[in-house]
């Protein structure tokens, strides 16, 4: 019974405020501000999101950041997710400018004109590096020719390839005083990145020239040179390497300046990944799934956290709770299928702060998966306070293309309502032109309306008329009992429908109730159902 989202339908981003009651206390960007940042956006897929994904973002996005957007079906969820992308590494989400993404265009356009040979500079094993981490603190060029090798390559006088040692006091995963050694053996411009220091080596191939101090000492064979098992061709001989030319410490480095930047909220991903469970902080949970296109369903999953359980803090004249949100979806082997990370806060006024934490805060993530079996681990985390919860929920993806009657997630909802179709920045749970806020304690009061939001899908034409011959049947009963104390139907005249309604309270007592939905397509003979219990106060 929670919100699912049509196609189209606008999450968080990272970054984003829930709002307190009224939705007045947290001021949304101006429109000036608001357009800006659509415009960037906008030029930024004038491009092309094909060549964003594997040329823009190509060093930078992860895997699960990859195969998610890959996923996606309609460029309106492609840009969702580009923005979203973005805004995840903002250091500075509450304004306009994103200086993660202008100091990564800005390295693009540096390595463009730096970097480049017979490719783009953006290519080249140097662009990279300075895409991922940016300039070096130290660089040692040589343009080739003589070279005299220091003792731990051997030592002796040869002639070396043009090539250049770059220096970063701090890779974050690689650690301190990280060299990175870049060898251009074609002499056309095109450095490569190397793990081999003896590459740039050019009388390697040569006999007899260019012999290391250990090869002219007797201790090494430059033949020898060629029988190594450690992935280089050094005349060191039997003497021992320096503890970070080891093979393995090499191929270390390599993996680390390999993968792309580190997740943002480490202490979330530990929490997902740990087998220890956190309640500090409580929160409520649900998911549910709605088609989204053959052979693909949406699944939105849905949070509500009391804001009396979060910590206020005071700065600015405005009191704000912050909270980071870290989830991964696996497959029932643990392969990984896609991760999420957001953060999200509640802003209000000092003099409102004891109405505005007085409320709940929803937060909705729509993932697009294929029909099957998943798992999904989300961690939850007050940042002022450090109260934190991490839980491990089954997702069971059903399949809606059957040919048969099938019903979407059935969600009780306490606000339904018409906005302009497709709107900017439209906010969280707008499906197309309906916005849906579910009621995930599925507690009512009397004066209040039972919001009621489904999609059926898959009925069929009768043979001679080609007419859908179907009917949706409403029933409310008490928990318990069989007698309907609210019963009626409608018709359906769609392939796909879509059900809204808001059904008045007022006539029933206090009390737990079970609303049941019943879907039957008369031309296939065939049926479907939902069912969701509600409380009455």
């Amino acid at each position: 019974m929670l919100a699912a989202a049509l196609p189209g339908a606008s999450v968080f981003p990272a970054g984003q405020t829930l709002r307190p009651p009224r939705e007045t206390v947290a001021p949304p960007l101006g429109g000036k501000a608001r357009e800006k940042r659509q415009r960037a956006l906008r030029r930024e897929l004038e491009t092309g999101l094909d060549r964003w994904l594997d040329r823009d973002v190509a060093y930078i996005v992860s895997d699960e950041e990859r195969r998610a957007f890959k996923n996606l079906r309609t460029d309106e969820e492609r840009e969702s997710f580009v923005e979203q992308f973005w805004i995840r590494r903002d250091p500075t989400p509450d304004t306009v400018e994103n200086e993660f993404r202008e100091e990564h265009y800005g390295r693009v356009a540096f390595a463009n004109e730096r970097y480049a040979s017979g490719i783009p500079g953006w290519k080249s094993d140097r662009g990279r590096i300075y895409i991922k981490f940016g300039p070096p603190d130290d660089v040692d060029s040589h343009a080739g020719g003589s070279y005299q090798r220091p003792i731990e390559e051997g030592g002796g006088q040869t002639s070396a390839f043009p090539f250049e040692r770059w220096r970063y006091r701090f890779i974050e995963g690689a650690g301190s005083d990280v060299v990175i050694e870049f060898v251009d053996p074609t002499m056309t411009g095109e450095f490569r990145l190397t793990m081999d220091p003896s590459e740039k080596d050019a009388l390697l191939y040569v006999p007899g020239t260019g012999l290391t101090l250990y090869e002219q000492m007797g201790l090494a064979n430059k033949q020898d040179r060629f029988s190594r098992t450690d992935g280089t061709r050094l005349g060191t001989g039997n003497q021992p390497l320096p503890a970070r030319m080891g093979q393995f410490e090499r191929l270390a480095l390599l993996a680390a300046i390999s993968r792309p930047p580190a997740v943002k909220y480490k202490d979330l991903e530990a929490a997902v990944s740990s087998n220890i469970r956190y309640d500090m902080l409580p929160v409520r949970l649900q998911t549910g799934y709605i088609r989204m296109a053959p052979g693909t369903t949406l699944v939105a999953i849905t949070a509500a956290i009391d804001r009396r359980d979060l910590q206020f803090q005071h700065r600015d004249g405005i009191a704000r709770a912050v909270v980071h949100i870290h989830g991964r979806v696996t497959s029932l082997a643990r392969r990984p299928v896609t991760l999420f990370e957001d953060s999200v806060s509640v802003e209000a006024h000092p003099l409102m702060l004891d109405r505005a934490s007085g409320g709940v805060s929803l937060y909705q993530k729509t993932l697009p998966l294929a029909p099957g079996a998943y798992r999904l681990s989300i961690a939850i985390k007050d940042a002022a306070g450090g109260a934190m919860t991490n839980r491990e929920l089954a997702l069971s993806v059903p399949r809606y293309d059957e040919g048969s009657p099938a019903i979407s997630s059935l969600v009780l909802a306490d606000r339904i309502e018409r906005v302009p179709a497709q709107p900017i920045d439209s906010g969280p749970f707008v499906f197309g032109d309906v916005k849906v806020r579910p009621r995930l304690g599925e507690t009512f009061r009397r004066d209040e309306k039972l919001g009621i939001f489904a999609e059926v899908y898959n009925f069929l034409p009768a043979n001679r008329t080609g007419r859908i011959d179907g009917e949706i049947t409403y029933r409310v009963t008490r928990t318990g009992g069989d007698t309907p104390l609210v019963e009626f139907a409608e018709p359906v005249a769609a392939a796909t429908f879509r059900i809204e309604k808001l059904l008045p309270l007022n006539g029933l007592d206090p009390g737990s109730y079970v609303l049941d939905l019943r879907a039957v397509d008369r031309a296939a003979g065939a049926e479907t159902s939902a069912s969701a219990k509600f409380r009455v106060e």
